[in-house]
């Protein structure tokens, strides 16, 4: 067994963010668990083989406790503690362990059971079809991101949560914002005005109550449900950005890679029973999300045969994984007609995304929406560079000819 901290931890430049999965074929064969560099200068191990991966996802020896997060950052990265995402906005379930994790997923659990999603199709239909013809009317070329994919789940969630819709495309900006690799200065500022954002929205709710998932979150809080001020807006930061976030690339992505192998684009248009089976390959061929959240380990730890110490920040990669060949057979190929079963983009064990039912069900509608109103979709042309984010793997635009 080795560590590498003799190794130079690699640079995650613009070519990562366009194309990871370059980079994760080439790790997992000579370096599947191995430092890197984040845009804003962050250092941390990063574990790209499926197997680790699914691992290290489950390992209790990794921690996310949110308390640690902005020393360990600081102290490791010489990063000063003010410049680290505002303490209101970190203290969700992604970001904790047992039991505070159990306490805090139960109480949002229920909204997000297959059951309870099944029931908001017709609306989801609804809405797709809204924006589909708002699309018709617009083109004949459009940005796929901006009238289809990122209003879809924004208007959904926003209608869950009781969000008011008016604030949905300052909520983008800041989301994109946090979620990159921008200047902390900036980052900053979006936290900051995230965070004033929820506040008012929560008073809101204390005040006004409504029949929606919010209200019912401040109601919690209230009943003195071990809930806390800062655990209630981290809470609801947590479920509108996650909320939309994964489906508005799994949209975006998935449509691009259709795009780019029109036979599987024809395929689905043949057979829209496929949609659901597809969604799944979408996930696993070109996952939203890039790097899963942080964890710390609190032990040494090891994988592949590199032992990583403790106290050290560590990214789970789970496109890395899901290309994998160890895995997936011909990983780099998209098939629609594929077994995708397993794949790692809603993470694995306790901190699987409550949400991946919501964002299978729109994934479904939504590609069965487009591929049937717009049959003959084409690229109007290369599309936006993607996003600078290690979490999110998203394009910042996507130019289609309807």
């Amino acid at each position: 067994m080795t560590t590498s901290h003799n190794v130079e931890p690699l640079h995650l430049d613009r070519s990562f963010y366009d194309d990871p999965a370059a980079l994760y074929r080439d790790l997992r064969v000579e370096r599947p668990v191995a430092r890197a560099t984040g845009p804003n200068g962050l250092r941390f191990w990063m574990i790209t083989r499926y197997a680790d991966a699914r691992a290290a996802l489950n390992d209790a020896r990794m921690t996310k406790d949110a308390e640690r997060i902005p020393g360990s950052i600081a102290r490791d990265n010489d990063v000063p503690q003010a410049r680290v995402i505002t303490e209101s906005l970190v203290r969700h379930m992604l970001n904790a362990d047992p039991p505070d994790h159990t306490r805090l997923r139960k109480l949002v659990g229920r909204a997000f059971t297959m059951r309870a999603i099944s029931r908001l199709r017709p609306r989801i239909e609804e809405i797709a079809t809204e924006l589909a013809d708002a699309m018709a009317a617009a083109g004949p070329t459009v940005d796929l991101l901006d009238h289809f994919a990122f209003p879809l789940p924004m208007t959904v969630i926003c209608e869950i949560l009781g969000v008011p819709q008016s604030r949905r495309d300052e909520f983008r900006t800041w989301s994109n914002t946090l979620l990159s690799g921008e200047a902390d200065e900036e980052r900053a500022a979006a936290a900051g005005a995230m965070a004033a954002f929820f506040a008012d929205l929560i008073a809101d709710k204390s005040a006004h109550p409504g029949e929606d998932m919010l209200s019912d979150i401040v109601r919690a809080a209230e009943d003195g449900d071990s809930l806390s001020h800062s655990e209630t807006m981290a809470m609801a930061f947590l479920l509108l950005v996650a909320g939309h976030e994964t489906t508005v690339n799994l949209i975006g992505n998935g449509m691009l890679a259709l795009l780019r192998n029109p036979d599987q684009h024809a395929l689905l248009r043949g057979d829209p029973d496929l949609i659901p089976n597809a969604v799944e390959e979408f996930l696993r061929y070109d996952s939203p999300v890039n790097l899963a959240t942080i964890r710390f380990t609190t032990e040494p730890v090891e994988f592949s045969g590199t032992i990583i110490p403790a106290d050290q920040y560590v990214l789970v990669s789970l496109i890395g994984a899901n290309r994998d060949p160890e895995r997936f057979a011909d990983a780099d190929r998209l098939d629609v007609e594929r077994d995708a079963s397993g794949h790692l983009a809603f993470g694995y064990g306790i901190h699987h995304c409550l949400g991946a039912p919501l964002a299978r069900l729109e994934g479904e509608i939504a590609f069965r929406t487009l591929l049937d109103r717009f049959p003959g979709m084409t690229l109007d042309r290369e599309p936006g560079p993607h996003r600078v984010s290690t979490l999110i793997h998203g394009l910042t635009g996507l130019p289609v000819r309807l």
